[in-house]
């Protein structure tokens, strides 16, 4: 099985992807995986180190050819503050229990937890379940993908093509809000378009 041995940073990279990878929170942060594109090629995740992958970031396979990384779309909440006060002092709850966080505009987002929902609200703050990437801070002691220099930094990012496939059907768009109403099964499996599989 040919391996991915590198990874490139966000959108530097002018090569066409041969194929895409759409993986959640946890299976962004892996060292040794074996994977299976949304296209059916299959290859072995297998890097030096863990490094914490961001939806626009591509493997590197042995043979130079690249794989590009979507985030999933997964179940989280957003909190939103009354003030900008109010939700620092949400934060440092949430901080105070090493949670992932995500910081958004006005709130933050962080995956369902229904003790921590329970908590947010005794604090004051409003709950909003929704479906989005989650793509949290990294914190002082995260990993850092780097963008390696092939000479693309003069690359205009708005003209990037992504070997000419259609984003719509595999990149998340906005967050899709749930609430009583929406209908939908909330325990649906966001895995659909690619495998990975742990290695011991």
């Amino acid at each position: 099985m040919i391996r991915a041995t590198d990874v490139k940073g966000q959108y530097p990279w002018k090569e066409p992807a041969v194929d895409t990878v759409v993986l959640d929170f946890d299976d962004r942060h892996r060292r040794r995986m074996a994977m299976t594109g949304t296209r059916g090629l299959e290859f072995l995740l297998d890097l030096e180190n863990a490094v914490a992958l961001r939806g626009g970031d591509a493997l590197v396979l042995e043979d130079g050819r690249l794989i590009e990384v979507v985030a999933a779309p997964e179940p989280l909440i957003e909190i939103r503050g009354s003030d900008p006060t109010h939700l620092v002092r949400v934060a440092w709850h949430l901080g105070n229990r090493h949670l992932p966080t995500q910081i958004v505009g006005k709130g933050l987002r962080i995956r369902r937890d229904h003790v921590i929902e329970d908590m947010v609200r005794g604090l004051g703050a409003r709950v909003i379940a929704i479906e989005a990437p989650f793509d949290p801070e990294g914190g002082a002691y995260a990993a850092v993908v780097e963008t390696h220099d092939h000479g693309h930094h003069g690359h205009d990012h708005g003209a990037h093509d992504h070997a000419g496939h259609d984003h719509s059907k595999h990149e998340p768009a906005a967050a899709h809000v749930h609430d009583e109403h929406c209908g939908h099964d909330h325990g649906h499996d966001h895995h659909g378009h690619s495998h990975a599989h742990d290695h011991k």
